[in-house]
Parts: structure tokens; sequence; C-alpha cells
């Protein structure tokens, strides 16, 4: 009797077991799609940017986006989660990988990237200032916020392949001149 109720408790367990393991979502899988969702990003920001199709300030920009996403990928990597949060982060991905699509189907435009490269490289000093510890975390959160309202309104000027007017080039520059003062008192 006893050795029934022993094998009887090992065919319940293992059948629970085995019944567990096949209903049980591998996160490996979504872990490897996630993966493989961010080489092909990176591929499509690269080849945009070689092609002329991306500014430079359009992929630094989703270059931003998409290093977000891999912190957040790599914190989800390391700790049990539920099949909601991998969920998440594959939105987060195919909502990036469309916006790219959306920015790569665009007409390409030829513009002087006076102010394009001006915005690029206020964007590493101010990364270089923050991560150095001389850019004050008050200013630096200032600093980019300024940045980003003024990247944002040079890329809604050359959307679509759009030439901007003199005046808006003048008023970005002048935007631009305004913040790398800003930023110059803290070399």
């Amino acid at each position: 009797m006893k050795k029934f109720i022993i094998l009887a408790m090992a065919m319940v367990l293992g059948s629970a077991l085995i019944l567990g393991c096949a209903t049980m979502h591998t996160w490996p899988d979504s872990e490897r799609s996630a993966e493989n969702k961010m080489v092909v990003i990176q591929e499509k920001i690269g080849d945009g940017l070689k092609t002329g199709a991306l500014s430079l300030d359009q992929s630094q920009m989703f270059l931003k986006t998409l290093k977000v996403i891999r912190t957040d990928y790599a914190e989800l990597r390391d700790k049990k989660v539920s099949e909601e949060e991998w969920n998440k982060l594959h939105v987060r991905l195919d909502a990036l990988g469309e916006e790219i699509n959306r920015a790569l189907s665009r007409p390409v435009k030829i513009e002087g990237p006076m102010n394009g490269d001006r915005i690029v490289t206020l964007q590493r000093r101010i990364d270089d200032g923050r991560t150095s510890g001389r850019l004050p975390p008050t200013e630096g959160r200032e600093y980019q916020d300024r940045l980003d309202s003024i990247r944002r309104e040079y890329l809604r000027m050359t959307e679509d392949g759009r030439s901007s007017t003199s005046e808006e080039r003048t008023d970005i520059s002048n935007r631009l001149d305004s913040l790398e003062k800003d930023i110059n008192r803290f070399k």
C-alpha cells in the first residue's frame, strides 16, 4: 500500500511538473525575440544614416530611445518577470521600429548640416558634462530639456522634406548659441 501511495504521489508530481513545463511560457523566446528586434532596429538606423534617409539628429534620437529600451531589457533579463512585462518591452520596440520606418519613408532632403551638427555636438557636451560631474544635475536636466525642445523644433521644420525658412534657421541658431554659451560656463 505504501508503494502504491508513493508511486501515485510520484505520478501526480511528475504530471504536474510536465504539465507546468508544457504550459509555461518560455521567457528565453521573448528574450531572443527582443534581442533580434533591437539588432534589426540598430541596423535600420545605421542604414538610414548611411543612405541619408535619416539625418544625424534623427538617428541620435532613435539611438537614445533604443538605449533606454536596452537598459530596461537588461533589467528584465536579470529577474523573474511576467509575460506582460516582456510584452510591454516588445510593444515599445515595435513602436520604435514603426517610427523609424516612417522616418525612412519620408523623402530625403539635403540641407546644410550646420544646425543639425551643432545639436549633436551640444548633446555630446551635455552627456559628457553629466557623466564627468562637471555639469551639476539641475543644470544638466535644464540644458537637456532646452536641447530636446530645439531638436523637436528643428525636426518639425525639416520633416517631410520641407525646406526651412531663413527665419526658422536663424531662430534655431540663436537658441543653440544661447544654450552653448550656458554650457560653456561649466567647462
